[in-house]
C-alpha cells in the first residue's frame, strides 16, 4: 500500500485544510414542480441504497430525475455542518418523494480522513450513509483524540510499514471503537483498513474530482452532472434543487 499524503502535518493543519467555505449564497427561490413517484411497496427511497461503480453510495430512487452528487470530507467542518443542518430536511422534502437521489463521493484530504473513509465504507450500501451521518455528528470528538498525538505520535505511524499505518490511525482516534459499537466486527475493520483496492479507489475519486471537475474545496455539489457553484451550505443549495424542477 503506498503512502497516499505525508503524515507529517499537524493534526490542526489536516483538520481544516482545503475544506471549503461556509458562506451561504444568496439564490432566488423557485416553486417545487415534481410530482412524487411511489416507492416499490413496502420499501422508502430514503432506505433505498445502492453504490456506483465510480465508488459511491446513492441514497434514493435509482431513476430519480433530479441527481445530486455530494463530495464530502470526514475531517471537513463545513461537511459536517452540512450533514447537520440539511441531509435531513434533504430526506424528508426531496429523497422521500423520489424525485432526488442523493450520491455520496469521499473526498480524501489526508491520512485520517483516508482511515475515517475506510471505516464508514466498510459494510457496505447498508450502513455507509448511517455510520457516515454519525461520524459527522461526532467529528470534533474524534478530530481532538488526533490533536492530543501531537506531531511525534504522527512521526512513529508514518515508520510503520505503510499496511499498518490507517489501522493505527483508527486506534489513536479511537475509529475502531466506533465503527465496532456500530456494528462493524474489529476484523472486519481491520480488513478494511488494510483493503489497498478500497485505498486505490478513493483515490480514483480524487483524481477525478480534481481533474474532471476542478474541486477546490468541500463539500461540492453537483446537479445533474453539472457543478453547482456556492452551495456549501443547505439554506444555498435547496434553491438550486427546486430550481432544477425537485
Amino acid at each position: 500500500m503506498k503512502r497516499i499524503i505525508g503524515l507529517t502535518a499537524l493534526p490542526l493543519t489536516l483538520a481544516l485544510a482545503a475544506c471549503g467555505s461556509s458562506d451561504e449564497a444568496k439564490t432566488a427561490d423557485a416553486t417545487s414542480s415534481a410530482a412524487p413517484i411511489a416507492a416499490p411497496a413496502g420499501q422508502s427511497w430514503v432506505d433505498t441504497i445502492t453504490q456506483t461503480d465510480e465508488g459511491g453510495f446513492v441514497m434514493g430512487n435509482p431513476n430519480a430525475p433530479i441527481k445530486l452528487v455530494e463530495y464530502a470530507s470526514l475531517t471537513c467542518s463545513h461537511c459536517a455542518e452540512f450533514a447537520d443542518k440539511g441531509v435531513a430536511a434533504l430526506k424528508e422534502k426531496y429523497i422521500s418523494k423520489g424525485t432526488v437521489s442523493l450520491e455520496l463521493r469521499n473526498y480524501v484530504r489526508d491520512p485520517i480522513d483516508m482511515t475515517a473513509a475506510l471505516l464508514s465504507r466498510c459494510g457496505g450500501t447498508g450502513p455507509y450513509f448511517q455510520l457516515t451521518e454519525q461520524m459527522f455528528a461526532a467529528q470534533s470528538e474524534w478530530l481532538n483524540r488526533f490533536q492530543s498525538l501531537g506531531e511525534e505520535g504522527f512521526k512513529r505511524i508514518q515508520s510503520l510499514p505503510p499496511a499498518q499505518q490507517f489501522g493505527e490511525l483508527a486506534k489513536a482516534g479511537q475509529l475502531d471503537q466506533f465503527v465496532q459499537q456500530r456494528g462493524v466486527s474489529s476484523q472486519k475493520a481491520a480488513q478494511c483498513l488494510a483493503d489497498k483496492a478500497a485505498v486505490d479507489k478513493l483515490v480514483a475519486m480524487n483524481k477525478k474530482a480534481t481533474e474532471e471537475y476542478n474541486l477546490t474545496g468541500t463539500p461540492m455539489f453537483m446537479i445533474n452532472g453539472q457543478v453547482v457553484p456556492d452551495t456549501a451550505a443547505w439554506e444555498a443549495l435547496e434553491p438550486k434543487l427546486r430550481a432544477a424542477g425537485a
